[in-house]
């Protein structure tokens, strides 16, 4: 990557975006910070420059294309042409689905579905002219598997891998050299849960194991600059991923029986209690990167090493096996000259 490479990261001011434009800033890039909550993003600008990296924080609010597509000019009139496009604006609704309303679906879907499409139609105006670029779609194992109480965001996940498939297509039909890839997460402790809407009469968690933001952000950063089409973070979204693949009535089954009580805590919500859904709640306050599940928050995952590294491990295992047949070869090679010599 070059030192100077210029990157757009939506849902930049909290969480897992947050992480990844903290990730960025190590390598020197440039970084347009997309999100609604102006301290977030203010936040995030600061841990950029400091970091070594230049940025731009510009509200938006990704479920509104136009505001998209200004951003997006925003952010090369400064920097120069985008290079990286990340998606990772998110909005959900904790909710049984008998207690959803229209509203309520058309927002979580227009932020976490169609603010992918949005930020991807932006990516591939700039990026299609000059035939590279590289587009990282920020998905789950819930655009897999579906758990219970999360609808709306499942729904929206599982349309955004529909999109992207249909876009990866596209591109080569067309022979293009731009590259759109998905990284799917587990549970990760960011501050959604505090802001979350959410109907349950406890407190929202997330699903064990949970990771910290930096380790998906250390995966996205490995994505943008590597031509694999999906990347799956942590051995929980491997199973969810592979086991709906073979067993989804026995998935059924499960989260039906325990997906309500794994993702609450014991401590009572406040039904007053502001939400993000239509508004930020970070617009006066920084939340940060993190959320209030640390001391349960794994920082590394060893799934993610062996994929990130299978490269030289497949490579290692094959030269290994050849220099066993090799050294077998030559046994068999010496045994049969003895053959010969005594036959002789």
């Amino acid at each position: 990557m070059a030192k100077n490479e210029v990157v757009v990261i939506t849902g930049a001011s909290a969480g897992v975006g947050r992480c990844v434009a903290r990730e960025f800033a190590k390598r020197g890039a440039c970084i347009g910070l997309l999100a609604r909550g102006r301290a977030g993003l203010e936040g995030a600008k600061r841990d950029v420059e400091r970091l070594g990296g230049k940025a731009i924080a510009i509200p938006t609010d990704v479920a509104d294309g136009k505001q998209v597509f200004a951003a997006r000019e925003k952010v090369e009139a400064k920097f120069g042409p985008i290079d990286v496009w990340v998606n990772v604006a998110m909005a959900s609704v904790f909710s049984p689905v008998r207690e959803m309303t229209p509203e309520d679906y058309k927002r979580t879907t227009e932020v976490t579905y169609l603010g992918f499409v949005n930020g991807t139609l932006a990516a591939l105006k700039t990026m299609l002219p000059r035939d590279r670029g590289t587009i990282v779609q920020v998905g789950s194992a819930l655009a897999y598997r579906s758990i219970p109480l999360q609808s709306a965001y499942c729904a929206a996940k599982h349309a955004m891998v529909g999109f992207t498939d249909s876009l990866r297509c596209e591109l080569i039909h067309d022979q293009s050299k731009v590259h759109v890839t998905c990284v799917h997460l587990p549970a990760m402790n960011t501050p959604q849960f505090g802001w979350v809407k959410s109907r349950l009469a406890y407190k929202a968690q997330p699903v064990p194991p949970i990771f910290e933001p930096e380790v998906a952000a250390r995966v996205i950063f490995w994505a943008a600059h590597h031509r694999r089409r999906e990347v799956w973070v942590g051995g929980s979204t491997v199973e969810a991923i592979v086991g709906e693949r073979f067993i989804p009535g026995l998935l059924d089954d499960y989260l039906g029986k325990t997906g309500y009580e794994a993702q609450q805590t014991s401590e009572r919500e406040d039904p007053k209690r502001r939400d993000n859904l239509y508004e930020p709640v970070d617009d006066k306050k920084d939340h940060g990167p993190h959320g209030t599940f640390g001391n349960r928050a794994s920082k590394s995952s060893e799934q993610v090493w062996f994929d990130l590294h299978r490269g030289w491990i497949v490579g290692g295992a094959i030269g290994a096996a050849a220099l066993i047949l090799g050294l077998r070869n030559r046994e068999e090679l010496k045994d049969q000259i003895r053959e010969w010599r005594r036959a002789a």
